[in-house]
């Protein structure tokens, strides 16, 4: 039996789809435990390509439990869509749970979200407009309608009726729009219900009754630790959890059963949406990385900006997190490259290097390292690696002090170096 997590250890799209696909292969459970559908791994087999927003990756596999917990805001019609999508295309949903306790984002919450990124102007935060930063906000409000809420259907009534009388207030007086019709919510919500209804569960008791039976779980993370709403470039954050510390009040499974935390790291480094980037690339080393690495979101479309790799930061997702080990990804990219560059310190930062990376108020020290020409796609032996390429990856496991077990060398399943 193992208990693993793995986390972003960036600002998301790290590559995480991957590894968590190859990990999916050997768990019983596989569970999502923050977010909602602003997040998405990219997982490909063979010819096809699967794009996940809510579903975990377990669901391409029939014999093992997938798992929606708490932690997660579940928008129900973006998460009927998916999965009818992934039905048409002979994947089963027989071993597929929804916690109950999981909040709901409602109608007003997307509604809201646009409202006030547009309201914002120039200090937008760059949000997917998918209602998850205004859902959490009623979750910790008191106001929030939960999973057991919405399969009930006077409950849901009644809880609808009284948020939405508070809600078209401020929509009317505060941003002079057209109030919500409670009617086209209430038949929209309720059809959605009873379509979700027989995947409910207790989640919490589904993965303890798991654990006591000796099973594989694994904890599947979305976005990444910089954007973690306590420990992330505050406010250019998500509004969750999605560091290791997240996965206990997010699934309800508790912390001393947990053997491994996984990071997951690109070889550079890429963010979406607004936010401080210190090591970003203005030239056309960015526009490189970003055509190389087709770096465009798996959500939104959205190009990712792009920028060397910064070690501060990495060390601080290290720590934050209790790594035990790291997948580095795209390395492959870096290949072509004359030299490559790393953020090793920054200039003027005299008491916390982790900090001024996330606020984006130093300028960026950086180390430069020999690039390699050989293509590396598809290399699964680290020998076989360019030599500039085992010194890049070495100096960087040294760094950080935890090894770097898995290397990818590709978008494929089997491009990657195991080194455990």
């Amino acid at each position: 039996m193992a208990v693993k997590i793995v986390v972003g250890a960036q600002w998301g799209d790290e590559g995480k789809g991957k590894v968590t696909d190859k990990l999916a292969e050997t768990a019983d459970y596989v569970v999502r435990f923050s977010g909602g559908n602003n997040a998405g791994h990219t997982v490909i087999v063979e010819d096809d390509k699967y794009e996940l927003h809510l579903i975990p990756s377990s669901i391409l596999y029939p014999n093992k439990k997938s798992v929606i917990g708490n932690g997660v805001v579940i928008d129900p019609l973006a998460l009927i869509s998916e999965m009818e999508g992934l039905k048409e295309r002979g994947l089963s949903f027989d071993n597929f749970y929804i916690s109950e306790q999981a909040h709901v984002v409602m109608p007003y919450h997307k509604e809201f979200d646009g409202l006030e990124e547009k309201r914002k102007g120039d200090n937008k935060i760059g949000t997917t407009k998918k209602g998850i930063g205004p859902a959490y906000t009623d979750k910790v409000a008191r106001r929030g309608i939960r999973v057991c809420d919405l399969i009930n259907e006077d409950k849901f009534k009644k809880k609808l009726d009284n948020v939405l009388e508070y809600k078209n207030l401020i929509l009317d007086k505060v941003y002079n729009e057209k109030k919500l019709s409670y009617e086209n919510i209430l038949e929209q919500y309720l059809k959605a219900a009873e379509i979700l209804k027989p995947y409910v569960t207790d989640t919490s008791k589904l993965l303890d009754e798991a654990y006591k039976n000796d099973k594989n779980i694994f904890f599947e993370g979305a976005q990444g630790t910089l954007l973690d709403i306590d420990y992330g470039s505050y406010p250019y954050v998500t509004s969750s959890n999605p560091t290791a510390g997240g996965v206990c009040t997010g699934s309800g499974f508790g912390p001393t059963r947990i053997d491994d935390i996984i990071g997951v790291a690109k070889a550079y480094l890429t963010r979406v949406g607004a936010g401080p980037f210190p090591t970003e690339l203005f030239n056309e080393m960015g526009t490189f990385l970003q055509e190389k690495g087709h770096e465009y979101g798996v959500t939104t479309g959205r190009a990712r900006r792009c920028g060397w790799l910064d070690l501060p930061l990495l060390k601080y997702a290290v720590r934050v997190n209790g790594l035990t080990e790291l997948v580095l990804t795209k390395v492959d990219v870096l290949s072509g490259l004359e030299e490559i560059k790393v953020c090793t310190s920054y200039k003027g930062d005299s008491c916390n290097i982790s900090q001024a990376g996330l606020q984006g108020d130093n300028e960026p020290i950086y180390e430069i390292y020999p690039g390699w020409n050989k293509d590396i796609k598809g290399i699964q032996d680290f020998n076989k690696l360019p030599s500039e390429a085992q010194k890049f990856i070495n100096m960087i496991e040294k760094e950080i002090e935890i090894p770097i077990t898995v290397i990818g060398t590709g978008p494929e399943r089997e491009d990657a170096i195991i080194r455990k």
